[in-house]
């Protein structure tokens, strides 16, 4: 088996989650779609973060424009740490996720195993495609978090045993949601119903 994509960045995360599903298009199309599809579109997505916020208490993020996952990444400062177009998508920054109104710091890909500032999570993540058969795609996304120190690893614990079911949920939606809007392109394409 190939060495996954993070292994370069958090090769012993104090957190992994990995989810994939089989997808009926081609590899390409499922990343383009996944790149761009807009994960608030999804109502259940919404609800999960306006309940973070509601914890925590944190200030709704103002009235934002649709955009796709790597637009909007982008946006709340995560870098790209590698690519190949068609095929996958690495990012990563660092955070306090325990706070209320977290900010996300880029590093730069040369630089992120190697980061270690005190009181920090690390965290890198992809959206990876690759096509086991002709119009056939296995669709995977990954998260690896790792803290820096001992103290930022008793606040991430703190915050990951209840934070986790939400974040886990996203993933889980994201994937039948690019799943469906893959095929309905593809079908829409090619003119066939599978």
């Amino acid at each position: 088996m190939a060495p996954a994509l993070l292994d370069r960045y958090i090769p012993q995360p104090d957190v992994r989650e990995r989810f994939e599903t089989t997808i009926r298009a081609p590899a390409a199309l499922v990343m383009q779609v996944a790149a761009q599809f807009d994960m608030q579109s999804l109502p259940a997505v919404r609800a999960i973060i306006r309940l973070r916020e509601a914890l925590l208490g944190a200030q709704r993020d103002a009235a934002r424009e649709p955009q796709g996952i790597l637009a909007e990444t982008a946006r709340l400062g995560w870098s790209v740490l590698e690519q190949q177009t068609g095929r996958y998508v690495v990012c990563g920054a660092r955070c306090q996720p325990w706070l209320a109104d977290v900010v996300f710091r880029p590093i730069e890909a040369r630089d992120f195993a190697a980061y270690a500032e005190p009181d920090q999570v690390k965290i890198a993540w992809t959206i990876e495609a690759e096509e086991i058969a002709a119009g056939v795609t296995r669709f995977a996304q990954e998260t690896r978090a790792i803290t820096t120190d001992a103290h930022s690893r008793r606040r991430f614990r703190r915050y990951w045993r209840w934070a986790r079911f939400g974040i886990v949920a996203i993933r889980l939606l994201l994937l039948p949601a690019v799943r469906r809007e893959a095929q309905r392109r593809w079908e829409s394409e090619t003119g066939q119903r599978e």
